[in-house]
Parts: structure tokens; C-alpha cells; sequence
């Protein structure tokens, strides 16, 4: 069997945040350097799909930079045979330590490699079986061919993407793409009443213009704007008419939220406090007990008042910093996943199959 040319794990390591851009699931574990080392290992042994080739977890573990820097086709090969065996010897200067072998089988290829369409399964191989199960897809596997320029690559990982991920995977990306890139000075959005205002292009007016374009029409009857703010509390809109016809009253000051919603279509209306969260400031539940205030004050009873923080994606930094902090009895939206609420219940719920 001819062996794969191969890059070196810190090459491949280079190229998969372009492979697996923002917005991918499970982007953190397809990019470290464990995903990194664990398609080395496979294109080093030659488990590529088509080539009848399997690895398994264990023999990341046991490799070595000094056994990564030998090769040629007999190195590898023999390495190859000799790390499928049982063995309790110790490997000196090995990658991982034994005991890492099921987070790179669970947190690295299930739920990453596997999951993002880079790495196959082995058909018909029971769990249970000590073989090799894992292989790098063909196409993927050409990605990291050692004699492509910069430019190819860049359009082959896009044309994989296209061709691999699923409509909701390519959909999530190109949100998070669209909203890390920000172009011009403004952009706009646009009312549920047909109303439109500027807002600052940034991260943050992504976010906010998601949440009034999308989240709203989707998660409210009949959504109203009552305000929307930029950061440092600069107003953008404010309908006064409309809080007054609901006997609300908003405070422009520290307290005011990102944006204020109002669904006029139960027959109490429900007001939608939503802070919009890039970097920091969630619904916590300090944040919660002051804007009950301000809807109690305005004759909303809790159980006609919502709290939603709203992100870009799940998976960045902002919401890994702050899912501590969200309070009991909030939501959290995120704009790259339109179609779904994350619940913090503040009281027991039964849970649900389907």
C-alpha cells in the first residue's frame, strides 16, 4: 500500500481553523492541538477512507515526536503494526498519557472529527472491539496534501464545507461569519411595524438586528419595539406612544436593557427585556430583580415578564464566560440558531423525549 503524503501535526494545526471556520459545531475540539495530532496519526498510518486503514485512540497516545519526524514508508509502516499491539510498556516521550485515549475517542473524533463529516466510522464494528474504527474521509484527507498553495487550499475547504456539512451547519457559519466581519459604518433594521433605524456596524449590532428581524416575528405574536439601545446606553429608538398605551415606563438610565420587546398579541401583553451579549453583561439575576421592578412598576406581573440574552453562537467566547451567570427563570437566543431557546426554568419541568 502507497502511504499518504503527509504534513507535519503543527502544519495540520494551521489548517484546520480555515477548514472548521467559526460557527462550526464543536469548533474548539476540531481545531486544538489534539485534533491536530489525531489526523497526523491518521494520515501517518495511512487510515484514509478507501484504504482499508483503522486506527484506534490508543495509538495518538503512543506516538512521539520523534517517531512523527521518521517518515518514509517503512517507519511508518512498522510503527503502524507495532502500536496496534497490546502493551503495558511505557513509551517514553509519548503525546498523551494512556488514560487520555477516551476523551480523544469522545471529545475529539465522535463529537468533533466525526460529527463535522473530517473523520468515518468503521461499518459493522462492534463497540466492544479492540480493531481500529477511525479514518479520515477521503476529501477531507486531501486538504492536507503537502503541495497545494494557500489559495487552493483556502478554495477546496471551502468547496468540502459546501459538498460535507449539512444546510444547518453551512447556515450557523455563515451567520457567524457575517457577524465577525462587519462591513461599513451602519447597517439597518427593520421594525415589525416596517420602521427602520441605523445602528453602529459591530459585533453587538449583529446581535441586536437578529433579534428584532428574526427572534421576535418567531417567538412573539405580535412583536413590538418599545427600545433599542447601543452600547454606552446611546438610544436608537424609542417609542414612547407604545410603552405609554401599555403603562409602561422605562428609565433612561444604568437600568435600561439592550432592547425592550412587547407581544401585543396575548391578551395581556408580554414584555421581552432582552440584553444583547458580545463580550459581557447577561441577564444575571441581579439584572432579573432590577427589571422586574420596572415591569411591576408598570403593572407586569412576573409571569407576564420574559428575560432573554441574546449571542451570536453557542459556541463563543461570550457565552462560555457568562452561561454561569444567566439567571433562573431566563432564556438565552442565540442568532446563529434561530430556531431554538435555551431554558434556564427556574422551577422543575418533566422532562420531554422527541
Amino acid at each position: 500500500m502507497s502511504l499518504p503524503h503527509v504534513l507535519s501535526w503543527p502544519e495540520i494545526h494551521a489548517r484546520l481553523p480555515v477548514i472548521f471556520p467559526d460557527g462550526s459545531a464543536n469548533r474548539e475540539h476540531c481545531i486544538w492541538e489534539i485534533a491536530a495530532k489525531t489526523i497526523f496519526v491518521m494520515a501517518y498510518v495511512g487510515a484514509v477512507e478507501g484504504l482499508s486503514v483503522w486506527i484506534r485512540p490508543d495509538q495518538v497516545t503512543r506516538m512521539t515526536d520523534d517517531q512523527a519526524a521518521k517518515l518514509d514508508a517503512e517507519a511508518r509502516g512498522a510503527w503502524a503494526k507495532e502500536s496496534m499491539k497490546p502493551s503495558k510498556a511505557d513509551v517514553p516521550g509519548r503525546w498523551y498519557a494512556v488514560n487520555t485515549r477516551e476523551s480523544i475517542r469522545d471529545d475529539t473524533i465522535r463529537y468533533a472529527l466525526i460529527q463535522n463529516g473530517a473523520v468515518i466510522d468503521k461499518p459493522g464494528l462492534s463497540t466492544t472491539s479492540p480493531a481500529g474504527r477511525y479514518a479520515l474521509q477521503a476529501e477531507f484527507a486531501d486538504l492536507l496534501a503537502p503541495d497545494i498553495d494557500e489559495a487552493t487550499f483556502i478554495a477546496k475547504a471551502s468547496a468540502w464545507r459546501g459538498k460535507h456539512l449539512n444546510a444547518g451547519a453551512l447556515a450557523r457559519i455563515a451567520i457567524v461569519r457575517r457577524g465577525a466581519a462587519g462591513g461599513g459604518q451602519y447597517e439597518l433594521v427593520t421594525f415589525p411595524n416596517g420602521e427602520t433605524r441605523r445602528l453602529t456596524t459591530g459585533p453587538s449590532a449583529d446581535i441586536s438586528k437578529a433579534v428584532i428581524e428574526v427572534f421576535a416575528p418567531k417567538f412573539l405574536e405580535k412583536p413590538g419595539v418599545i427600545s433599542l439601545s447601543e452600547s454606552g446606553n446611546k438610544v436608537v429608538a424609542r417609542d414612547d406612544e407604545l410603552a405609554k398605551a401599555i403603562g409602561l415606563v422605562i428609565p433612561a438610565d444604568k437600568n435600561l436593557p439592550d432592547i425592550v420587546l412587547v407581544d401585543l398579541g396575548p391578551s395581556h401583553p408580554l414584555l421581552v427585556f432582552v440584553e444583547v451579549v458580545h463580550t459581557d453583561g447577561p441577564v444575571n439575576d441581579t439584572r432579573r430583580t432590577a427589571l422586574l421592578l420596572i415591569a411591576e412598576g408598570a403593572g407586569f406581573p412576573p409571569q407576564h415578564v420574559a428575560f432573554v440574552t441574546a449571542f451570536l453562537d453557542r459556541a463563543s467566547p461570550a457565552f462560555r464566560k457568562t452561561v454561569s451567570s444567566l439567571a433562573w427563570g431566563s432564556y438565552a437566543w442565540f442568532a446563529s440558531e434561530p430556531d431554538c431557546l435555551v431554558v434556564f426554568s427556574g422551577s422543575p419541568l418533566q422532562i420531554k423525549g422527541g
